[in-house]
């Protein structure tokens, strides 16, 4: 028999399916993902709502129809190996990616987000994340060039150093702007970079500079 949780997370895909998600991978990651996991328990009667969620420190869960999106993009590139996460927040997006790509590289610049997120991924045994306390605006050099980047908080000039740590054939999907911000695809292909509005978002701004 279903679990409550399970019923949930199976009506969550499909609302997100019917709103035009379309990858089936995708959707069943969703279905897999226990989303009342990563919330604070006052708020897990919201946890299957196709809504974001306040996650305390002044970050949010994502909704989960952008989540979702973001990495539908990213897959219809073809991208399966290496993919960079800033801003690891709740580790929610995180689980997604783990479910779908072979290595996952998150970066979170406040400590305890990071160490909730760490012990939640374990719980769901997802192991193949590396995990790093640092400056999402910096990206993560040492374990350069990436498949694929999503970033999880709104940008308010392009990263030019994540531009240049996205591998050849490799795609980029962020949130742009300060008061009005649009997601946007970057993507590379024989050291050309080509910018794609997607739609219009609202995202906790990126913030520089790790905090304990």
């Amino acid at each position: 028999m279903l679990s409550n949780y399970q019923r949930s997370a199976d009506k969550l895909a499909a609302n997100l399916k019917a709103a035009g998600i379309q990858d089936s991978a995708v959707l069943q990651s969703i279905s897999e993902i226990p989303r009342h996991l990563f919330v604070d328990d006052i708020l897990q009667h919201k946890s299957y709502e196709n809504t974001a969620l306040p996650i305390g420190q002044g970050q949010t869960i994502s909704q989960p129809y952008i989540v979702a999106r973001m990495t539908e993009v990213l897959r219809q590139f073809g991208i399966s190996r290496n993919v960079l996460e800033v801003g690891t927040g709740s580790g929610y997006q995180t689980a997604v990616l783990a479910k779908l790509f072979e290595n996952v590289f998150s970066i979170e610049r406040i400590k305890t987000l990071q160490w909730q997120a760490k012990r939640r991924l374990h719980q769901l045994d997802l192991y193949n994340v590396s995990m790093k306390h640092g400056d999402g605006w910096l990206g993560w050099q040492s374990k350069a060039p990436f498949d694929g980047i999503i970033v999880t908080a709104a940008a308010s000039v392009v990263p030019e150093q994540l531009l240049a740590q996205l591998a050849d054939g490799g795609a980029m999907v962020i949130p742009l702007g300060v008061d009005e911000q649009i997601l946007t695809l970057f993507t590379k292909s024989e050291g050309k970079i080509t910018q794609q509005a997607l739609a219009p978002v609202r995202f906790v701004p990126l913030v520089a500079g790790p905090i304990s």
